[in-house]
């Protein structure tokens, strides 16, 4: 510490756009001790000032990118993300974009806060994310000759549902938010939780059914330089012609998309990232166990029972 402001020395792990924000917001990522004050910090910082080092993710597949001529073969050419190992190495922070210095007891709470907003923002990045691939399987199904199958019907039709009620989780931990005592609104913290939990586990079943729609060319698929070699080209245009009428072409790149979301460089945002985004899944349950009133539901049904728990006795030893 220093009278005009602190001195930041470690690392932030995980941290998504880091490469393209302007400023990145830094906080505390679990409760403190006293022993912990050292780490109890919070600043805003540019993302170019002196000290600050990033080191870019690898995710699978990263290397079409920088292929000759690559546009099918993207799968996403127009929109993507990415990671990178954030690095302080002794990085200046003025006092005034320094919001907690040392004070590790309020550590806890603004973990649940921050998280609590970001597992709710979940309910529309992933559920947004969810569109596209339903609209893929579909579009892979109409190429595939097959859209009018009923098992495709109702594969889509579970897709969107339960993109859906992730949607729901989200609106309703918005809708169901409390104003604080500074006039701040929180959203609520049971519901965020519970819409994050789930998408711990949708997201993987919705890319579950968009494979199996898409089928196994999704990964079998020659790549564009064959496509576009003068020789192959046109095998590949005969052997992967798809129903009546449609383009190869158009057919891969769907096919392409498919797997980006479901496999590639967007999985990280999708699968990878539902799971262990805005903290472990353990940790959701947790704060769901904390949230989740479990003495009042129980006094609730002791009322409806009309138990009586005077006539209970204490189990040996309590």
């Amino acid at each position: 510490m220093r009278e005009d402001g602190i001195v930041v020395r470690g690392a932030k792990a995980h941290q998504t756009g880091a490469v393209n924000s302007h400023e990145h917001l830094i906080m505390p990522t679990l409760a403190m001790r006293e022993d912990d004050a050292d780490y109890a910090v919070s600043f805003a910082i540019e993302s170019d000032a002196p000290g600050i080092l990033m080191i870019y993710g690898r995710q699978s597949c990263d290397t079409r990118k920088m292929e000759e001529g690559a546009d099918i073969d993207l799968g996403n050419s127009s929109f993507g993300g990415h990671e990178a190992l954030v690095i302080f190495d002794d990085v200046f922070i003025p006092n005034e974009r320094v919001f907690m210095c040392r004070e590790y007891k309020y550590a806890g709470v603004m973990v649940e806060r921050f998280a609590g907003y970001h597992r709710q923002s979940y309910g529309g990045c992933k559920v947004g994310v969810g569109d596209v691939l339903i609209g893929a399987a579909a579009l892979a199904a109409d190429y595939n000759g097959v859209p009018k199958a009923s098992h495709i019907k109702d594969k889509l039709i579970e897709m969107i549902h339960l993109n859906e009620t992730l949607y729901a989780c989200g609106i309703a931990c918005s809708a169901e938010g409390k104003p604080t005592k500074s006039g701040n609104y929180l959203i609520d913290l049971l519901l965020a939780n519970v819409c994050k939990q789930n998408i711990t586990r949708f997201p993987y079943e919705i890319a579950r059914l968009a494979e199996d729609i898409a089928g196994g060319l999704m990964v079998t698929m020659p790549a564009e330089q064959d496509l576009r070699d003068e020789k192959l080209g046109p095998l590949v245009r005969k052997y992967l012609q798809g129903a009546t009428g449609t383009n190869v072409e158009n057919r891969m790149r769907v096919l392409r998309l498919i797997e980006n979301i479901t496999l590639g460089t967007a999985a990280v945002g999708y699968r990878t990232e539902s799971m262990h985004g805005a903290g472990s899944p353990q940790a959701q349950r947790i704060m769901i166990q904390r949230q989740g009133d479990i003495e009042g539901k129980k006094q609730l049904a002791r009322e409806i029972a009309k138990v009586d728990v005077s006539l209970d006795q204490k189990p040996a030893g309590k």
